[in-house]
């Protein structure tokens, strides 16, 4: 029996029917297309096995054998994660959605691109992948203004200072787009991902000195944007 591709959609890992005309994918999880949703049964104690080794592990499950339960884990612990890098980086829900499954596919259907012997951990390597496609599909396509749904303001606020939440973060994000692409990428990475110099530099595939410089040039920037927008309002108060 030929092993199936997995289609990545809303939820947790599970199995759907083939007959079904489409499946979508929404961020985080996973579900595999397979034979039978029966087979649900005996795929959920193989995946719950796969939560007791290391992404490196998995990855070589995966190149040994096609472990569709280790692709899963994979799936379910690190999706969000390149989610949202992806949403920052694209400003569009379904770009970074797509983009998202896209990688992930690429690595079940092709999984030995992944160079277990260069000792890097897989969510540094993993980031790198998903980091590079961001950008290529970057000078693809045409930013879009960012989707309504992500980091709602605080709801219990009234609703002029909603409004003035809402355009403030707005302008925010409009100058953070307008930076250059490895700007974006650090900042991205370093102050939204939460993620170290040193391996950021690694995903970036530059010196960590580098980083700090974007990282500097990036604040340096949005800082003399906002206290402009600042000023241009209270003159135009005044």
């Amino acid at each position: 029996m030929i092993a199936k591709t997995p289609t990545l959609v809303n939820g947790r890992a599970e199995v759907l029917d083939p007959s079904l005309p489409s499946v979508h994918f929404s961020t985080p999880g996973c579900y595999y297309l397979m034979e039978s949703t029966a087979s649900i049964k005996a795929l959920t104690p193989m995946i719950s096995e796969s939560r007791e080794h290391t992404d490196e592990e998995l990855m070589a499950r995966i190149k040994k054998e096609g472990d569709r339960s280790a692709f899963a884990e994979l799936v379910t612990r690190h999706t969000e994660k390149y989610y949202r890098l992806a949403y920052r980086m694209l400003v569009s829900r379904e770009e970074a959605e797509d983009l998202v499954q896209e990688s992930f596919l690429m690595l079940w259907s092709k999984p030995n691109i992944w160079d277990s012997g260069r000792n890097a951990k897989f969510t540094t390597w993993f980031y790198r992948v998903v980091t590079n496609a961001c950008l290529d599909r970057k000078k693809k396509t045409t930013t879009l203004p960012l989707d309504a749904g992500y980091d709602h303001p605080d709801r219990s606020a009234g609703t002029e200072e909603l409004v003035e939440m809402k355009r403030r973060k707005d302008d925010i994000e409009t100058y953070i787009a307008e930076l250059p692409d490895s700007q974006q990428t650090a900042l991205a990475l370093c102050f939204y991902e939460g993620i170290s110099n040193k391996e950021a530099a690694e995903i970036m595939g530059v010196s960590v000195k580098a980083v700090e410089s974007l990282l500097m040039r990036a604040k340096a920037s949005l800082r003399r944007k906002i206290t402009g927008t600042t000023q241009r309002e209270g003159l135009h108060d005044g």
